[in-house]
């Protein structure tokens, strides 16, 4: 009840600012996080509980659910085949360049991990936020290429991340009685198909089952909001049952549901930038309260290092070798290769690989991940405003044919963080 209680009061106090500090360095991840630092464990005590809790577990599963289920909707696939080269640079190179870097880095620099559990660390912290930096993405003055490839990258990385994630969290953390190649491969193709195979058939069955029975005037405004909600969690829970892996799924159905739904994609961007903005928070709270606060003592200089190359090698590195060729300034691509934070999806990750215990490698993987995230919560959430604006200000004076300026429609929308609210 306290806990409730408190979560509530913090709630009310930010909504009170959250005018204020729209469109400014102060983010609200930057926020909720301070808070959960201050009243978790190891601050005040007046939030409880731990990360392999009852309520821990639902609440990541939940979130997860919707912020895969959610990204993969908001995502226009017949947009993003017309306007798809620079976010297929950074999915498509850049990604599986960022896991061998950072592979190889943890491998170095974290004894004890061994090449699985480093290659499922770099995978966990490679999926992007574009929240934590919100007033990049809100800034209209920003070249709509920049801003729309960060977007669409931030929306689609954690879905492709996640088969890595399953597969190296089941190799690195628990063996789960397999001791051949072909077990392994047989427990990849179960995971992976199936949750593929459940999450496409439900998301297109459904999309098309509510266009047409909508389109007979059958449904009300308040259950066709709902409706996407319960589809995703049918989906996971189906996907679980069948011994597939239910967040693919819900992936995998959010992306069919897009495609079949038509008009009906908007109300799951309803949702998201409102009802699914609680979860996010409360989500950053318990990560300060829970996840890093508790861990704060046992991070050293091996951790921190890692962190940081992380955010600042692995990340730029990756964006500029998967940008040879495209045409663009040298600030454009320090930009993009800054402007990859780790958020709400690297903690899911963390935590759903803490959930399958195994001791050293789980929690060494939850503490690097969360000093990680902790430092991205702030020095992107900084950084972002006046970087952009003097960004945006230089790119406004670059030729109209430059690569920065190429015609891009917007058409994707996260929901991770604060949102810009034309008056």
């Amino acid at each position: 009840m306290t806990d409730l209680l408190v979560l509530a009061a913090l709630f009310l106090g930010y909504a009170l600012i959250s005018g204020r500090t729209q469109g400014t360095w102060l983010t609200a991840p930057m926020v909720f996080t301070t808070a959960g630092l201050a009243l978790g464990a190891g601050g005040l005590g007046l939030l409880t509980g731990t990360v392999t809790g009852e309520a821990m577990r639902l609440l990541t599963e939940a979130t997860l659910v919707l912020v895969l289920f959610t990204d993969a909707v908001r995502v226009d696939l017949g947009a993003l085949r017309r306007e798809f080269r620079l976010p297929l640079r950074l999915l498509g190179v850049g990604m599986p360049l960022g896991i061998g870097l950072g592979t190889a880095l943890a491998y170095g620099v974290l004894p004890g991990l061994g090449i699985a559990g480093a290659a499922l660390l770099a995978a966990v912290l490679v999926p992007t936020d574009a929240a934590l930096g919100s007033a990049m993405v809100a800034d209209r003055r920003l070249p709509v290429r920049i801003r729309q490839t960060l977007n669409v990258e931030s929306g689609l990385n954690d879905g492709i991340a996640l088969p890595s994630v399953v597969i190296l969290s089941a190799l690195a953390v628990g063996s789960g009685g397999m001791s051949d190649s072909a077990s392994w491969a047989g427990f990849a193709a179960q995971q992976i198909g199936l949750g593929l195979l459940v999450g496409v058939a439900a998301g297109g069955a459904g999309g098309w089952l509510l266009t047409r029975v909508d389109g007979a005037g059958w449904v009300n405004a308040t259950h066709r909001r709902l409706y996407p909600l319960a589809l995703a969690v049918l989906t996971y829970t189906g996907a679980e049952a069948v011994a597939g892996n239910g967040f693919l799924a819900a992936f995998a159905a959010g992306l069919a549901f897009g495609m079949s739904a038509g008009d009906h994609r908007h109300f799951v961007h309803q949702f998201a930038e409102r009802e699914g903005e609680l979860l996010s928070m409360v989500t950053f709270t318990l990560f300060g309260a829970l996840v890093i606060g508790p861990r704060l003592g046992e991070v050293d200089w091996h951790v921190v290092a890692y962190a940081v190359l992380s955010l600042t090698v692995v990340r730029p590195f990756a964006v500029a070798l998967a940008s040879l060729g495209a045409g663009l300034r040298t600030e454009t691509v320090l930009f993009l290769g800054w402007f990859g934070p780790r958020g709400l999806a690297s903690i899911l990750f963390a935590l759903m690989v803490a959930e399958q215990g195994g001791g050293g490698v789980s929690e060494q993987v939850l503490l690097v991940a969360g000093v990680t995230v902790l430092i991205s919560v702030y020095a992107h959430g900084i950084t972002a405003a006046p970087w952009t604006r003097a960004f945006a200000r230089r790119a406004g004076g670059y030729h109209p044919s430059a690569p920065e300026h190429q015609d891009m429609t917007e058409h994707h929308h996260r929901w991770h963080g604060p949102r810009h609210h034309p008056e």
